[in-house]
């Protein structure tokens, strides 16, 4: 009979060291290292993100005075109330001459051109021999009076027809018509008079009145709208 004995120990295999002195010493050196590197890189980051926000306050405080700078410099005003006053006077003229405007645009005043017309109408039909000394336009033309001087009364009437002929004269008729012939002063004439005895003899101006070498006229007209 036969019996096997098992003489394997475990006791006697070699044992395989893992964690020695060295290996431990250079894993705590790693990770001192890495720390160390790691607190450099955080303490080197922190140090640019505090040098940033300093220029960063630095900025924004110069802004901020700028800023006041310039409320200071363009603060609002206060309103004057004598600019008030004068807008509100100019804005009322403004409005009271849009009113006018429309006023004469309705044509309630007639005719809105203006008195040039008539006075070129007049320049127009001149008569050698006749002219104007005055000229009155009431309204807007609705009357109308000629005062002048002829030297023949004949050229009155011829003036009159002329002016007729002018569209601006178109509907208006003549009521009335004045001619007269002034009295002038002629020119001194000096009569001696007489004398007592012992006495000179002494000049004195005798004026004598002439009729006038012209005749003097006044128109008149009414306002008949033409139809």
């Amino acid at each position: 009979m036969s019996q096997q004995i098992n003489l394997f120990n475990p006791i006697f295999l070699k044992q395989k060291k893992i964690f020695t002195a060295v290996p431990m010493a250079e894993a705590l050196g790693a990770i001192v290292l890495g720390t160390l590197l790691m607190t450099w890189y955080a303490s080197h980051n922190v140090a640019q993100l505090e040098q940033r926000a300093a220029s960063g306050k630095t900025l924004l405080a110069e802004r901020e005075r700028r800023l006041q700078d310039a409320n200071r410099q363009f603060a609002p005003r206060q309103k004057s109330a004598a600019l008030a006053t004068g807008l509100a006077q100019a804005q009322a003229e403004l409005a009271a001459l849009r009113r006018v405007e429309e006023f004469i645009k309705q044509g309630t005043l007639g005719n809105s051109a203006g008195y040039a017309a008539y006075f070129r109408a007049f320049a127009r039909q001149n008569v050698t021999g006749l002219w104007l000394t005055g000229v009155t336009i009431t309204g807007a033309g609705t009357g109308i009076g000629l005062q002048g001087r002829a030297l023949q009364p004949t050229l009155i009437p011829q003036y009159i027809g002329r002016l007729k002929t002018e569209p601006v004269m178109q509907g208006k008729t003549f009521a009335s018509l004045d001619i007269g012939r002034p009295d002038v002063a002629a020119a001194p004439v000096i009569s001696p008079t007489s004398s007592t005895a012992g006495q000179p003899v002494s000049a004195q101006p005798a004026t004598s009145i002439t009729a006038a070498p012209y005749v003097q006229f006044s128109l008149q007209s009414t306002g008949v709208q033409a139809k």
